[in-house]
């Protein structure tokens, strides 16, 4: 056996959530090894060059308070961002930023390589070394051996990957890359349990060969926006979008050639995503619908492949050209890039704890699309809390676990580790039962602090995080200080600043809350403290919303009741007294750490969670008397 190193953590794949979880690692003090299976694909967007969008944004926020890097990386490199649902809620305001491809990757493969305590290295990881329970190293294709404390899995799509164009198949990852197809075997000896799924990606299509005239022009916002509350950059240049549609003819084509579609012929065994589904998907699910959008993006500043966001399919080429041309704009395109399905291998999620780590296997943790989910977000968030969690391990640490009403990081992993999935899982502003208060805007308000307690957050990031929330509180408390009275001189002041009457004494906090009221414009007329743009939305979202944040608040309260009762890891369900069958065999799988998280369990009945209850309370009032 030739040792060609030792390492404290050794992350597998650099995409999304390998990046984030070697970086922190790294920053954390751990000696890690970051492994690709190609130095030039570091954090590549083999599907669209996006970043952000409904829910994701906001798991990119809080990866950034946190002290990740997506947000950072995407501020450099984007080329065009949007504020999503602007017409609604601040909950579901999301920013979406469209990346130069070749720049985020190289960015952030410049960020890897010259990061303390962090090695890349081009290998191709076959087998992982367990013994007696514990992960022990990783042994390559060319028969190195490397040892370590921990690892983690971040394969992303290329575990035993097949990539299918219409009856074409071949081993392979995404963008014709090389595949992991011997990994999966050494997972399956260690016990662990595979599912098989599959995601898909559109054609690319030459950009001189579109007519932009016969379709929408999808602007940039006018106002910069960045995701990372580090962020400072006020201009930049905005390169558009386009959106068109599909008809009738397409529709056509696609339904007459849907038998050499893999999805309809068996060649394709593994399950695709339900909110991503591939044009042909569409046509069969929706038959009535008329037409379909279609957003064309570009890949970046210095190329001229355009992505056509919506299609995404694995028909033959021959259709997939035809019907390509019958969309507006599209009518003589060229395609550069096949669109095509991929198959491949990922762990059920049932199978780690909240901390991402294997029941299984000490020191065995995994992130990202190996574990089901879809998306660079839902793998980057991943990968930021496998990092942290695998350094806590080794370094005596109390884990890091998230609670939903602290993050969409934490309902994202909550859903995996209790629910499962059983297709692509995607992160959605509708899984969050606390949205209100995990909003985008507020991520650094619930996240930074335990950045960092972690070590992840710099004294640059802590200074700037403190002074914002101390503008923040001292703004909140000049309003709430602040009381009118409706006598001649007030409201001849309010007036004069084009402000609301008032019948009734008030506080500005109060009156901040009444329509075309805001607080630059209470700022011209009262003494109040000057805070920029971000700080003012803040300070506005409080008081628009605080009854229905406090309400919030107090649902979080009642469940942290239950969220707090800790369940002993080491339990046997087998001697607790009338539990049912399906409930006692889903616990026992699961293993729950807290009462709150065995009511999530599908098959756990509230009634088991009250006998649950009465079992621990009994357990430590006898702990109690025996001591």
């Amino acid at each position: 056996m030739y040792i060609a190193g030792e390492y404290d953590i050794i992350v597998i794949g650099a995409g999304h959530a390998g990046v984030e979880a070697a970086l922190a690692a790294a920053r954390m003090g751990c000696n890690t090894l970051l492994s690709t299976l190609s130095m030039d694909n570091i954090a590549m967007m083999p599907c669209n060059p996006s970043v952000g969008g409904p829910a994701k944004g906001h798991l990119v926020r809080e990866l950034d308070a946190l002290g990740g890097q997506m947000g950072i990386n995407a501020d450099k490199t984007c080329i065009q961002f949007r504020m999503l649902n602007t017409g609604k809620g601040p909950a579901v305001h999301a920013l979406r930023a469209q990346a130069d491809k070749k720049h985020y990757q190289f960015s952030m493969k410049e960020t890897c390589e010259n990061t303390e305590n962090l090695d890349v290295k081009q290998l191709l990881i076959e087998d992982v070394l367990v013994e007696n329970g514990k992960v022990k190293g990783v042994v390559t294709e060319d028969e190195e051996t490397y040892l370590c404390k921990a690892v983690i899995l971040a394969s992303g799509t290329y575990l035993s990957g097949r990539i299918i164009i219409g009856e074409k198949t071949y081993d392979g990852g995404p963008n014709g890359q090389r595949a992991a197809q011997k990994l999966s075997d050494s997972l399956k000896k260690l016990g662990v349990r595979l599912m098989r799924f599959k995601t898909g990606t559109p054609a690319r299509v030459d950009s001189r060969t579109l007519d932009y005239d016969k379709m929408q022009i999808q602007p940039g916002d006018d106002e910069a926006r960045n995701f990372s509350f580090m962020s400072d950059i006020k201009t930049r240049e905005q390169t558009p979008c386009y959106l068109t549609y599909t008809n009738e003819e397409t529709h056509k084509i696609i339904r007459d050639n849907i038998h050499r579609a893999p999805m309809a012929n068996g060649i394709i065994k593994g399950i695709g995503p339900r909110y991503c589904p591939s044009i042909e998907t569409k046509i069969v699910r929706f038959p009535d619908k008329e037409r379909h959008q279609l957003f064309i993006e570009p890949e970046g500043l210095h190329t001229n492949e355009m992505y056509v966001q919506g299609m995404s399919t694995s028909l033959p080429m021959d259709v997939q050209v035809a019907f390509l041309h019958t969309i507006p704009g599209l009518e003589n395109a060229k395609v550069m890039r096949a669109g095509y399905a991929i198959e491949y291998d990922c762990l059920d999620p049932m199978q780690l704890k909240p901390t991402l780590e294997l029941k299984a296997i000490d020191g065995f943790f995994s992130a990202g699309q190996s574990n089901g989910t879809s998306g660079y977000e839902e793998a980057a968030a991943q990968g930021i809390m496998a990092g942290i969690n695998a350094a806590c391990k080794l370094q005596g640490k109390e884990p890091v676990i998230l609670k939903r009403s602290e993050a969409y990081i934490g309902v994202l992993i909550d859903d995996l580790v209790t629910k499962g999935t059983n297709e692509p899982y995607r992160v959605m502003t509708s899984r969050a039962e606390y949205r209100l208060i995990l909003r985008q805007d507020n991520a650094d308000q619930r996240l930074t602090p335990i950045g960092r307690r972690v070590g992840l957050v710099s004294d640059e990031r802590w200074a700037r995080f403190t002074k914002k929330k101390e503008n923040i509180d001292k703004a909140i408390e000049a309003l709430k200080g602040t009381i009118l009275n409706p006598n001649v001189e007030t409201l001849k002041l309010l007036a004069d600043h084009d402000l609301c009457e008032i019948k009734t004494s008030i506080s500005l906090f109060d009156l901040l809350k009444r329509e075309n009221v805001d607080y630059e414009k209470l700022s011209t007329a009262f003494e109040l403290p000057e805070l920029n743009a971000e700080e003012r939305e803040q300070v506005e979202i409080t008081s628009n919303y605080e009854g229905y944040i406090r309400r919030q608040l107090d649902q979080v309260a009642h469940m942290e009741k239950l969220e707090s009762k800790r369940i002993p890891e080491d339990i046997d369900y087998m001697d607790v007294p009338n539990l049912r069958d399906e409930a006692r065999e889903k616990l026992a799988d699961i293993r729950p750490v807290s009462l709150g998280q065995a009511g999530r369990i599908s098959g756990v009945s509230p009634a088991d969670v009250s006998v649950l209850m009465v079992y621990l309370e009994a357990k430590k009032r006898e702990k109690e008397a025996a001591e």
